[in-house]
């Protein structure tokens, strides 16, 4: 699904790194969770080790949107734009994570801004969308995610295209955000796809920003309603749209995000142009259309169970569906939170297509479907 430029590796917790003498020293004495327990009560984000931040301020984006500023303590490492993080919460109870997009580009005051829309059954989406509020302390995994900008973005390619469906705005906006910043000279084109302009986020600020800096190109593209403004496009991503929007793709780097099935289209129609190409999707591409929907048998030999899923989705998917709750974070293939052994059986990356039978390997299962009768080591 991606070709990297420099892979980057999850970020080590600041407090490692900055762990002295008598840290080290004491470290042996000292029970983590009972430590927590008492100091927490003076400050809820102060611990022995755990990342954790406060939400701070709160705000509407669009439709059931709403973007979150975290105020991180000192084991939290900072996410670079583009990056992602898991986030957990506890839930009528029960400990949720899922994965956001960094939205704004952290700095030395250890602010960390993340964009959530609320998605349907999504237990935690709904939760920050609807319920959290100004004091909440959230819980924050590593940084993880290779669609950042390079230290020399123009030594990789002349100029710069960013493609965004729905949610998949969230890394691009941080990625839009530093290069704003840094006043970087590499020319930027963003094009944004959204069903309505009400779940259009960012807008005034993208707008403003193509009006300020003649080297940006802002294009919105409406695929459910009429446009509004005389200067966005209509309809699903294609090549007669991209020939207007990004005529220069053999001069390009491209960057893309969304749902599954857009990352594919964007994949087809930009990855044999584009001087190079690398992209994120949050949602399954569908089915090939050669490959029918059936029934297998899983194995999962750590607990003895044996359950009948369908190829049709994730696996992940598939044993959540029947009350399995195996750890999981992005949901797109790239945190490996969920990741297993395999044992025996063949599985197919959602991503790419490529099918993978290898005993041992890691099959992550977010982004695996189950191609034969499988058994995994969970």
């Amino acid at each position: 699904m991606s070709t990297a430029l420099a892979p980057q590796t999850p970020h080590a917790s600041a407090s490692d790194a900055k762990a002295g003498p008598l840290r080290k020293l004491v470290a042996p004495l000292i029970e983590a969770e009972t430590f927590d327990f008492w100091v927490q009560k003076i400050n809820p984000v102060w611990s022995w080790s755990r990342p954790l931040a406060r939400v701070v301020a709160r705000r509407a984006e669009a439709a059931d949107t709403v973007t979150l500023e975290l105020q991180a303590n000192a084991h939290c490492a900072l996410p670079r734009p583009g990056q992602h993080l898991n986030v957990s919460a506890e839930v009528n109870g029960r400990r949720v994570t899922r994965s956001y997009s960094v939205t704004n580009v952290p700095g030395a005051e250890r602010r960390i801004a993340i964009t959530v829309k609320r998605v349907e059954g999504g237990t935690l989406s709904h939760h920050l969308v609807r319920d959290a509020k100004v004091g909440d302390v959230l819980t924050l995994g590593p940084a993880f995610g290779d669609m950042t900008w390079p230290l020399q973005p123009a030594n990789v390619a002349p100029q710069w295209v960013l493609l965004g469906a729905g949610s998949g705005i969230t890394p691009l906006i941080s990625l839009t955000r530093f290069w704003a910043a840094r006043r970087l000279a590499v020319p930027l084109t963003l094009v944004y796809w959204v069903k309505t302009y009400d779940e259009a986020a960012f807008l005034p600020e993208l707008r403003e920003l193509a009006r300020q800096r003649p080297q940006f190109q802002f294009h919105l593209v409406v695929s459910h309603e009429a446009r509004r403004n005389p200067g966005d496009l209509e309809g699903l991503i294609s090549a007669e749209q991209l020939a207007t929007v990004a005529p220069d793709l053999d001069r390009s780097q491209v960057y893309a995000c969304g749902p599954g099935g857009f990352v594919a289209a964007a994949q087809q129609l930009c990855q044999p142009r584009a001087a190079g190409f690398m992209a994120e999707g949050f949602t399954p591409a569908p089915l090939a259309d050669d490959e029918a929907e059936r029934t297998v048998q899983v194995t999962l030999r750590q607990s003895g169970r044996t359950l009948q899923v369908s190829t049709g989705q994730s696996l992940l998917a598939a044993l959540e569906a029947q009350g399995l709750n195996p750890p999981s974070g992005c949901r797109m293939g790239i945190c490996h939170t969920c990741s297993c052994p395999r044992v025996s059986g063949t599985t197919t990356d959602m991503g790419d297509g490529h099918h993978h039978d290898e005993p041992g390997g890691a099959v992550r299962l977010c982004v695996s479907r189950a191609r034969s009768d499988l058994t995994l080591d969970l």
